[in-house]
């Protein structure tokens, strides 16, 4: 057992001291958290987009009693309002002054919307009411129109006109209320049902957080045991042990022990940086989340094993963890959504042992509802242990000579 814990110490100190691995094992995954969790922490949030919009309603001849330029304005006024608790509204309005032009007003706007100032521009035209009116009052009168304008070339404008357009229904919807031509009893009413969530909206920092810890397993499974057992092979570090009494299990005993204690590690510094540093409301603490991240860790230690099994020196075992990181991490669902990939991707993820874990993870943390089957995101990792450890043990050489 003393031979065990020495070949765990030895390999923790020396992954800590080395300096490329020290960037793998816990720069790299912290400075993930940090620039993700800056970037994406208000997604979710009420309050953390508004958009610039241009209102101009050059409909000044309604009647009190059918003024329904001043519903539209009315609506858009109350969208633009700041909520309870100081969120930040919906839209942002600009319209025009008692004493300006109208035109230059109109053609300063379209002016922003095409440099990116303004989101949409809405224009009420002249004698607005006055067709709605008509149009309730005759069936064939022409009908009432607003002018909206969008740009393609922004993604703020896109977004609006969805927007603008379920304001615009609605408001269409009071109209024929008020007119007397629609019962809101004849109203069909539908429910929504989100697939997937847990009825709860998820801050950033909760959805991001287990991924980022199974990325700090992954990548040190990936660089971290093909890099000491090839780099120790190829310098013939590891002939040493084998004058020894030390034996190739109990060899293997310690570094899996070293390397489980290495995760153990990023996992602690990783945690308490997302909970005191950006408020992660999750916790660890279950029986599931426990042994998911136990799984985790030895699936890609397993999977280091087998890329040191597969090549013959250092250098071509990080080349190779080198083309599988990057793919492996980002088509795994660590760190947004899979569901709208294409379809020959979507085959990479479910091959991908990661998305399993990771899926798992946050399923018994309450993040997010399961996307892939509870027994999957078990067997498959399983799996992928299995062949790993069987090619490793057949393939793996721990000699230069032999």
């Amino acid at each position: 057992m003393n031979g065990v814990l020495r070949v765990a110490f030895a390999h923790v100190a020396t992954a800590i001291r080395a300096r490329h691995t020290l960037f793998w094992f816990l720069v790299f995954p912290v400075f993930l958290l940090v620039i993700l969790t800056l970037i994406f922490a208000n997604v979710g949030q009420e309050g953390e987009i508004s958009f610039e919009i241009g209102l101009l309603n050059r409909d000044a001849s309604g009647s009190s009693s059918a003024d329904f330029a001043a519903i539209i304005v009315d609506t858009f006024w109350a969208l633009g309002t700041p909520g309870e608790g100081g969120q930040e509204p919906l839209f942002s309005l600009h319209e025009p002054g008692e004493e300006d032009d109208h035109d230059a007003f109109l053609e300063g706007e379209l002016l922003s919307l095409r440099r990116g100032g303004r989101a949409a521009v809405i224009v009420i035209p002249e004698g607005f009411s006055a067709a709605v009116l008509g149009s309730m009052l005759a069936a064939d009168a022409a009908a009432a129109r607003l002018s909206v304008y969008m740009t393609e070339s922004s993604v703020a404008s896109q977004m609006a006109a969805e927007i603008v357009g379920q304001v615009l229904a609605e408001v269409d919807r009071e109209i024929l209320l008020r007119g007397g031509r629609f019962e809101p009893t004849d109203e069909i009413d539908a429910e929504t049902r989100w697939l997937g969530q847990t009825g709860e909206e998820t801050p950033y920092v909760d959805f991001i957080l287990p991924g980022i810890i199974l990325m700090g397993f992954f990548v040190n499974g990936l660089f971290g045991v093909p890099g000491a057992i090839l780099f120790n092979r190829d310098r013939k570090v590891l002939r040493r042990y084998w004058v020894t009494p030390l034996s190739v299990p109990r060899f293997l005993a310690g570094f899996g022990l070293g390397h489980l204690a290495l995760c153990a590690l990023q996992f602690v510094l990783l945690f308490l940086l997302g909970r005191y540093a950006f408020g992660a409301d999750i916790s660890f603490a279950s029986l599931g989340a426990s042994l998911t991240l136990v799984l985790g860790a030895v699936t890609f230690m397993a999977f280091g094993f087998l890329i040191a099994s597969l090549v013959k020196t250092a250098n071509a075992g990080m080349a190779t963890a080198n083309i599988l990181n990057m793919p492996m991490m980002f088509l795994s669902g660590m760190f947004f959504p899979i569901a709208g990939l294409p379809l020959f991707l979507r085959a990479i993820v479910y091959a991908n042992p990661v998305s399993y874990l990771v899926s798992g993870l946050r399923a018994q943390l309450g993040v997010e509802t399961a996307s892939l089957p509870l027994g999957l995101t078990i067997g498959i990792p399983l799996a992928w242990i299995a062949v790993s450890v069987l090619v490793a043990s057949r393939k793996l050489k721990w000699d230069v000579e032999r």
